[in-house]
């Protein structure tokens, strides 16, 4: 299919944040896009921004999630939210069900935090705003349905949208069916209609598959590309082989 006449959308960031053990601030990331630093440990952001007593309910994948939110809206309120994570709070889920095998009592908070959209939920909570939020999970391409969603949202009338990119390595007993690498990361961007700097996101069916091999996740090689600024970023994802384009 030609690039001019697949199905695209077009959006602009207007301000981003990201966060991974290991890369922190903007100059880990600028070192981490250019191949000098790697994602890797056990820490957490601290999330000072959420009230403490949400905060200890928050796992791994949320604290991350909820810092780059935080960071990325800057206190904006009543904007529309897109979470995109392929696998969410597996981890929980995975602890819940070990206690069913084990005939222990199942914690009705740990449950209620176990669904694709608990972070999303949270951080309304903490923030008290009642804006639209959207949790999505796409597999591999659960980042770029996301972009597609919150221009979606634009579209229908929102001037702008948070996208939030977030993931972790699955337990140990579902590992064996990733075929990512598995690394813990976030991102978000706050979009807008395009504008300055377009970024275009064009997409087409996938050919067919061929051997597996593990690679970095889908959302890390979008981040990649938006970090170092490339014009061109084409990579297959899902049923799609996905076609992303950034001008100034």
């Amino acid at each position: 299919m030609a690039r001019d006449t697949m199905p695209h959308i077009q959006f602009s960031v207007v301000r981003s944040a990201a966060w991974a053990p290991g890369v922190e601030t903007p100059d880990d990331w600028e070192a981490w896009a250019r191949g000098e630093r790697d994602i890797g440990g056990d820490s957490e952001p601290p999330l000072r921004q959420m009230p403490p007593l949400l905060r200890r309910h928050t796992g791994r994948l949320g604290r991350m999630a909820c810092d780059v939110a935080y960071r990325a809206l800057d206190g904006a309120v009543g904007v529309p939210i897109v979470f995109c994570s392929r696998y969410g709070e597996t981890a929980r889920s995975v602890e819940l069900l070990r206690n069913l095998a084990e005939h222990a009592a199942l914690s009705p908070t740990a449950f209620s935090l176990s669904v694709h959209n608990s972070v999303a939920g949270l951080l309304s909570i903490a923030r008290h705003d009642t804006a639209n939020s959207i949790a999505i999970a796409a597999g591999e391409a659960s980042a770029a349905h996301g972009v597609i969603e919150a221009c979606g949202l634009m579209a229908d009338g929102a001037e702008q949208v948070l996208v939030v990119v977030a993931d972790a390595p699955l337990p140990p007993e579902y590992a064996a069916f990733s075929e990512v690498a598995p690394l813990p990361y976030a991102w978000a961007w706050l979009v807008q209609p395009a504008g300055e700097r377009v970024i275009t996101l064009g997409w087409e069916p996938a050919p067919e598959p061929g051997a597996t091999v593990a690679r970095p996740p889908a959302g890390l090689e979008v981040l990649r590309f938006h970090q170092r600024r490339d014009a061109d970023l084409v990579h297959t994802a899902g049923l799609h082989r996905w076609h992303w384009q950034q001008r100034a």
